[in-house]
């Protein structure tokens, strides 16, 4: 039972991490059915599907990564030598400064981290069903908006604060990460492409972040000894794996514009699950997997 958790935990992270339908709604959902819990299956295990996940990015935008490292180093020889310019910054340069300045945003918003997790913690799935549907709306608009042109040079500061701010409501389970930073993109005029790549080097950080979170909760825990390496090694491979099938489709479905095959996704589950939680809430009747 305990591999077939796992493996359930690791398809949904590797698949809902990347698609706009929030991995955080999904894993609450499922624990909600499972009746399992984050002390119960041990943070040790999203740790490392995080970490399948991050595998993942890094291999999918492995050029774009690298570009930003390059000028990361570059940017210093630049300053040093007088010659930095932010109006003359290739692609490269300024997608790690849009990068870093967005990410920097989460930073006042993670020491409130228990108002974004509260809604979730009454036992119920309604507060998630209402932000699948938001998640919908969303994409929605987004797909429905004019098509941008701006690439990573053509960024500006206004663009990346909407960005970033939309990656800070994004932290409310069920609202999609994803979803939500590429459709912030797409509503302030960045090209498909340039949204996805945006979307998905602010994963990296936000990721990372919660990694780094969860593995200082995970040390405070006496189960070392409870932990089986095999599952969880599987677990990590099979969410990289499915992280890089997730990320192939959004470029696919976003190049041809077909956002709304996930927002009408989204907004079903959305419905289902406050239709769920609504009835188990009048009747108190719970179902268990």
């Amino acid at each position: 039972m305990e591999y077939i958790t796992i493996l359930i935990q690791a398809v949904i992270q590797g698949l809902t991490e990347f698609l706009p339908v929030s991995s955080s709604g999904h894993l609450s959902v499922i624990q909600h059915f499972m009746d399992i819990s984050a002390a119960d299956e041990g943070l040790f295990t999203m740790i490392v599907l995080h970490v399948g996940t991050l595998l993942a990015v890094f291999i999918a935008f492995r050029q774009t990564i690298l570009g930003m490292i390059r000028e990361f180093f570059l940017t210093f020889a630049d300053i040093f030598t007088g010659k930095f310019s932010w109006s003359g910054m290739n692609d490269d340069r300024r997608m790690m400064f849009m990068v870093v300045i967005a990410t920097l945003m989460l930073i006042p918003a993670s020491l409130f981290s228990g108002f974004f997790s509260a809604p979730t913690a009454d036992g119920d799935i309604i507060f998630e069903g209402v932000a699948f549907m938001f998640t919908a709306m969303l994409l929605f608009f987004a797909d429905s908006c004019v098509k941008g042109v701006k690439t990573g040079g053509d960024m500006t500061l206004k663009d990346t604060l909407t960005v970033g701010f939309f990656q800070i409501v994004a932290l409310f389970p069920g609202v999609s990460r994803s979803g939500a930073t590429i459709s912030a993109g797409l509503f302030r005029g960045l090209s498909r492409k340039t949204a996805v790549t945006f979307s998905f080097m602010l994963s990296i950080p936000a990721v990372i972040g919660a990694t780094v979170f969860e593995t200082r909760d995970f040390l405070k825990e006496d189960v070392a000894f409870d932990i089986n390496w095999l599952a969880l090694g599987i677990g990590l491979v099979v969410s990289m794996l499915v992280g890089l099938l997730a990320i192939r489709l959004v470029k696919l479905l976003i190049k041809k514009e077909k956002f709304k095959i996930f927002a009408i996704y989204v907004l079903t589950l959305g419905i289902l699950c406050v239709t769920w939680g609504v009835f188990e809430n009048i009747t108190g009747i719970t179902f268990r997997i």
